[in-house]
């Protein structure tokens, strides 16, 4: 019983860590833009799909594979930015959020007309596929493992370049202001870009660590949808709460499916997502702003 327990807590971590990630882009680009990317599950499964190109036609190793998507989707991030996104500044939000499905829509659809692709599953394998550490008892797979390392990791360098570097420092002042930060010559339009390009670029390493743990097709940009609900019950525009929020999201997951009945699973993170919101609608780390009229 105990080895059941603590696989299956283990693996709600490790996709829990996926959902984080997801859920970090979310609030990146909405901190910096109040705008919510629907097509940020989109572009964590083509990054997935790019990993599994770069393995098939040269056989690079995985690491090579998975940096080169990660690359790639980051250039689509800011390729989005440029093309899609500057040409409606001034529109209405709700323009640029419709915008962002038509994108999801839009990806899903390129990526299902490719042959070989839109009709298949297909397995991206790690080095550590099918590998266990064993702890008595318990044996651990190291792909869950290597997920809540990696994630870990991306979390740790995302510190260091918000907190340490310039262009972390004035991608903040942007989220804090807009206006004051143009004022003292921080490039907003400039910062925008990197904002969705760093977005993608998380969301692109979400995909290639969610790939060993499950398969690769067309429908797993779907993800977003669970990754929304950690977005919102960690506190929409906390970065810290995004991943707590994934965590809590995995976990749900992860013992409903293995202990609850038949379909528990793909309901538990909506069940959570509207209990936060009546409860405690700012989030488990938003801050409640009350403004008198």
């Amino acid at each position: 019983m105990f080895a059941d327990l603590a696989q299956t807590f283990v693996g709600g971590v490790a996709v829990g860590c996926v959902y984080g990630l997801t859920a970090l882009g979310f609030v990146m680009i909405y901190k910096a833009t109040e705008v919510l990317n629907f097509a940020q599950g989109e572009l964590m499964m083509v990054a997935a799909f790019a990993a599994l190109a770069v393995l098939g036609f040269s056989g690079a190793p995985f690491w090579v594979a998975a940096g080169l998507a990660v690359v790639a989707a980051a250039v689509g991030g800011a390729a989005i930015d440029r093309v899609l996104l500057r040409p409606l500044v001034g529109e209405p939000v709700f323009a640029i959020i419709m915008a962002t499905i038509g994108l999801s829509y839009l990806l899903r659809s390129s990526v299902s007309m490719i042959p070989g692709w839109g009709s298949e599953t297909m397995s991206l394998d790690s080095p550590f596929t099918g590998k266990f550490v064993r702890l008595g008892e318990v044996a651990l797979s190291q792909d869950h493992l290597m997920a809540i390392v990696a994630t870990a990791l991306a979390c740790v360098a995302l510190y260091l370049f918000f907190r340490h570097t310039r262009t972390g420092i004035a991608m903040q002042a942007v989220s804090q202001n807009q206006l004051a930060a143009s004022f003292v010559g921080v490039r907003v339009r400039r910062m925008f870009t990197l904002v969705w390009a760093l977005s993608a670029a998380v969301a692109g390493l979400a995909g290639v660590l969610l790939a060993p743990l499950t398969f690769v097709h067309v429908n797993m940009g779907l993800i977003g949808l669970n990754a929304l609900p950690a977005a919102v019950m960690g506190g929409f525009g906390s970065i810290p709460g995004a991943l707590v929020g994934g965590l809590v999201v995995g976990l749900a997951e992860a013992f409903s499916g293995r202990f609850g009945p038949d379909g528990s699973k793909e309901i538990v993170p909506h069940l959570l997502l509207l209990a936060v919101l009546l409860v405690r609608p700012q989030g488990l780390f938003g801050v409640s702003l009350k403004r008198r009229v």
